[in-house]
């Protein structure tokens, strides 16, 4: 089992996340849902508690924990509730990373407090209308004007972006080059628009935005790391990203199994509990059996990253495994509960829904399959 080779550091963060997450996360999963509604109060009380910021040194103001740490707490926020877990994902792998990656001693100095301490979440401006899964076609465009740059372009799918005070965004900064540079845009910088906010299948409480730029002016302090280096960033960027979403897929994915074992053990039917069917009974032991290669994977991941290993295939792996298991498991827990199954009275109606998104988000199960396929090729 997985958690059996964790270190005391992280078996105790495990203990002390799964009961914050049981005890305040969970209660409020489907309300968030049924009311697309951002959870503020939540956000707030993990920031206390040093979750926002788990990765990142203490001079920064993070708890200066590991990648394995990060990954525990995602899963088990996710566990409790798919939206508050892509939440924290989104802000400490995307919204914040970058800037401990490529940030300027300064940049470091003036964001990484306060997005460590939770006072504001941070966000990631990269998918546009015409460029997902081909990120490269970004067309967004900063043109330098003296010491700023302006930027006209727009980004969609954005997560945290409503509550965010710094996004940061990719933009081409040559056209002829195709050359992409990323930046750190403030919120409330002048022609900087958040859209309406998107209706999602799915992950409801988390709020997703287009946003606009039009001529918004930027310091070019606010560069992140040099010119043209941005697609490079963006890539290392993602791969983390790719073991956040292992991460919260487990998270679903255990879920939908805790539900199952315990809907099977209470449902009778001829005078039996249905676990004792063997058809249910073998769903539950493929369901945990998937669950537990999951969270292998993604935890074989975050050990790589800490030790400074090239994670890229890993994570790919970690995270196309995890999320089509998350998917999978809530199928199979929605067959389990039959007809209740398919309605809001049980969680695992939200389960479904929400596991969609990671099968799609920080990269397709079809992007997925072609980096730990181009790899393979590459190696030999």
């Amino acid at each position: 089992m997985a958690y059996e080779f964790l270190n005391e550091d992280q078996r105790m963060l495990r203990e002390m996340v799964s009961d914050f997450a049981q005890r305040e996360i969970q209660p409020l999963a489907a309300e968030l849902d049924h009311d697309q509604r951002f959870p503020h109060e939540t956000i707030g009380k993990m920031a206390e508690l040093g979750l926002l910021g788990i990765p990142y040194p203490e001079e920064f103001g993070g708890a200066g924990m590991d990648t394995v740490c990060y990954a525990i707490a995602v899963e088990e926020v996710g566990r409790a509730c798919g939206s508050t877990g892509l939440i924290l994902a989104a802000h400490t792998s995307l919204g914040t990373n970058p800037i401990y990656m490529f940030g300027s001693p300064e940049q470091k100095a003036q964001y990484l407090p306060r997005l460590c301490s939770g006072q504001t979440l941070g966000a990631f401006g990269l998918t546009e209308p015409g460029a997902g899964s081909d990120a490269g076609g970004t067309r967004t465009q900063a043109v330098q004007d003296g010491d700023h740059w302006v930027i006209n372009g727009s980004k969609m799918w954005i997560t945290n972006a409503a509550y965010a005070d710094y996004l940061i965004l990719t933009a081409v900064t040559d056209t002829s080059k195709r050359e992409i540079s990323c930046f750190i845009i403030e919120k409330g910088t002048p022609g900087y628009t958040i859209g309406a906010e998107e209706k999602k299948l799915g992950l409801r409480g988390s709020d997703t935005h287009a946003l606009s730029f039009e001529d918004v002016r930027v310091p070019a302090s606010q560069m992140l790391g040099p010119r043209g280096q941005g697609f490079k960033q963006m890539l290392k960027t993602l791969n983390g990203g790719r073991i956040s979403i292992g991460a919260l897929s487990v998270g679903l994915a255990q879920r939908a199994l805790d539900e199952s074992l315990r809907y099977s053990q209470d449902r009778v039917q001829f005078g039996r509990p249905i676990c004792d069917n063997q058809v249910i009974a073998g769903y539950l032991a493929d369901m945990a059996t998937r669950v537990e290669a999951s969270r292998e994977l993604v935890l074989r991941a975050a050990r790589m990253k800490d030790a400074g290993m090239d994670y890229s295939q890993a994570g790919a792996m970690a995270k196309l495994f995890a999320s089509e298991t998350a998917s999978w498991c809530a199928d199979r827990a929605i067959q389990i509960h039959g007809g209740y199954g398919y309605t809001r009275e049980y969680p695992v109606e939200r389960l479904y829904r929400d596991a969609k998104l990671c099968e799609i988000g920080e990269g397709t199960s079809e992007i997925q399959r072609l980096v730990i396929s181009r790899q393979l090729l590459d190696a030999r």
